[in-house]
């Protein structure tokens, strides 16, 4: 990377104005200033100051953070100011009886939030930012406002498709959930367990395995050993407790297997998440286990702590974190949500940067 791509700011997009993202973004830049040097908040100004009165309320003890608007990206990267976080409005203005309530679905953030991730996919997509972190949606305030996409990463895909001229298809991406112990990469994400199982085939199991690889190799310079999942309890034992295993993913390992990547299973998914755990700052036996479907993967990554983990976008042509949660409904307009996992988000994306 050149000196002058060092110095392209990251983008942290608003999230649903109705959940825990404008808050922790708040908490984000008071509590981690040098950490969040050079980044701009893609988003509403009347939602972020509203974030920042509310944290003043609750935790009057600790410095009332100031929005500071600005027309551009290069202007943001000029405000040195204590307390100031850089807000870039790219969609028409909430006034304050616009504002979305705390913890209620809204239309009105659905489409708020959809339209800060296109536009910062596209500010990725042209170069003009080094990494796009994004703060929580929420699935049924993007349907509300007729977005057709059910989250970040099929939105980000359908993004970096239309730049590039292609359809989605031609665009395969997948989810990573990592934290410092795990990491897990996603066959299918976003779609019912039924449907996940149909989505257990050759082509797309290869298709991960091949991004996989492609990412971390990119990442650490290194062929990562990938441990497979197999899908059926006991990954299938021999075929008594499904064939999946012996007729579809077997026959995916050894096509990678011929392609170069190094790449072990399929295991019992009861047992293939501790092997790859690295605990005590012990290496472990696997890089990257992959998944058959979204909470094969995700429970594990996810018991050992929201706190530390990061949702990675594998496949596009940016770079693309988000923290390893959600809105948070419940917690929101309370002062007490954790910002620990946006906070690794953009240490991560910052590692990452392009």
């Amino acid at each position: 990377m050149s000196t002058a791509e060092h110095f392209k700011p990251m983008v942290i997009t608003l999230g649903d104005a109705a959940g825990i993202g404008p808050e922790i973004i708040v908490k984000a830049f008071r509590d981690a200033p040098e950490q969040l040097q050079g980044c701009v908040v893609v988003g509403d100004l009347a939602v972020m100051q509203r974030a920042a009165l509310l944290l003043a309320q609750c935790e009057y003890h600790e410095p009332q953070m100031h929005m500071q608007l600005v027309n551009d990206l290069r202007e943001a990267a000029q405000i040195k100011v204590p307390f100031t976080i850089p807000v870039l409005q790219v969609t028409q203005p909430l006034a304050a009886d616009q504002l979305p309530a705390w913890g209620q679905i809204s239309a009105t953030a659905g489409k708020l939030a959809a339209d800060c991730v296109v536009w910062a996919a596209q500010a990725a997509l042209r170069g003009d930012v080094s990494a796009v972190v994004t703060a929580p949606l929420h699935k049924e305030a993007l349907f509300a406002a007729g977005v057709p996409f059910p989250g970040h990463t099929e939105m980000l895909q359908a993004c970096a498709a239309a730049h590039a001229g292609v359809g989605v298809d031609d665009m395969p991406v997948r989810m990573m959930l990592a934290n410092p112990e795990l990491k897990t990469v996603l066959v299918s994400i976003h779609v019912s367990l039924r449907q996940a199982i149909d989505a257990v085939t050759v082509d797309n199991i290869l298709q991960t395995l091949r991004i996989t690889h492609t990412a971390e190799l990119a990442a650490t310079g290194r062929a990562p050993h990938m441990a497979v999942a197999g899908l059926n309890p006991h990954a299938g034992e021999g075929g008594l407790m499904g064939r999946e295993e012996l007729d579809i993913i077997i026959p995916a390992l050894q096509q990678a297997r011929a392609e170069g990547m190094h790449v072990s299973g399929p295991f019992a998914p009861d047992t293939v998440f501790m092997r790859a755990r690295a605990k005590n700052g012990q290496p472990s036996e696997f890089d990257v286990v992959v998944a058959m479907y979204h909470d094969q993967g995700l429970i594990p990554v996810k018991y050992l702590g929201v706190e530390q983990g990061v949702n990675v976008t594998l496949g596009l042509p940016l770079v693309r974190t988000s923290p390893d949660h959600g809105t948070a409904f419940d917690l929101a307009g309370t002062g007490k949500a954790d910002a620990s996992s946006l906070l690794a988000a953009v240490a991560m994306a910052r590692a990452m940067r392009r």
